[in-house]
């Protein structure tokens, strides 16, 4: 049940642009996407490859306030994407800068990244939401790196990233796991 405080919440104070593609809507982090978000980073097929762990309410929440904050700071972000045909929240997709303590370094860049339930795997909805993020980010950042991190054996997220001109340059450990990054050549 979302907590009364939450329901009176539910409108962010940072502006976050709305985006739309056939089957999404990508809008800015509310709290009432608390639960759904929770519930997702609580399915092992969901989380195994970010970190390969659950997370607690807390951390969510966490999550959800430092997705929120990049908009606040930068003026780019993460976006909540909610299914049309079904009014749910099913992942989020957005551009970031996490000072990740990672060799080489990923500082500075704006880090794409995109996260989708599993009962929406394979509809082409990643594609959908990378697509419209790479569309409203790269007019307004013309001269910034994008990159990203991607578990090597997510190999769905690596297609998806290469589709839309990721390239892998280097392959480094994060969290005592492998990782692979890649940067985006420039259209």
């Amino acid at each position: 049940m979302t907590p009364p405080l939450l329901t009176l919440l539910n409108t962010p104070a940072v502006t976050v642009p709305q985006l739309d593609t056939p089957d999404l809507l990508l809008r800015g982090p509310l709290p009432t996407d608390l639960p759904e978000f929770t519930a997702l980073l609580n399915d092992p097929a969901f989380y195994r490859f970010l970190g390969n762990k659950p997370q607690t309410e807390e951390e969510v929440w966490r999550r959800m306030l430092g997705q929120l904050g990049h908009w606040a700071m930068f003026g780019y972000g993460a976006w909540s994407i909610e299914e049309k045909a079904t009014g749910r929240y099913c992942g989020s997709v957005g551009f970031f800068d996490f000072q990740r303590d990672l060799t080489p370094s990923l500082k500075g860049t704006l880090e794409a990244g995109w996260t989708l339930a599993p009962r929406l795997h394979g509809r082409g909805y990643a594609s959908q939401v990378l697509q419209a993020a790479l569309a409203w980010i790269e007019p307004r950042f013309p001269q910034a790196r994008l990159t990203c991190i991607i578990d090597p054996e997510n190999v769905a997220s690596l297609a998806v990233a290469r589709k839309f001109g990721f390239q892998e340059f280097a392959r480094a450990t994060y969290h005592n796991a492998p990782i692979v990054l890649l940067e985006r050549a420039r259209q």
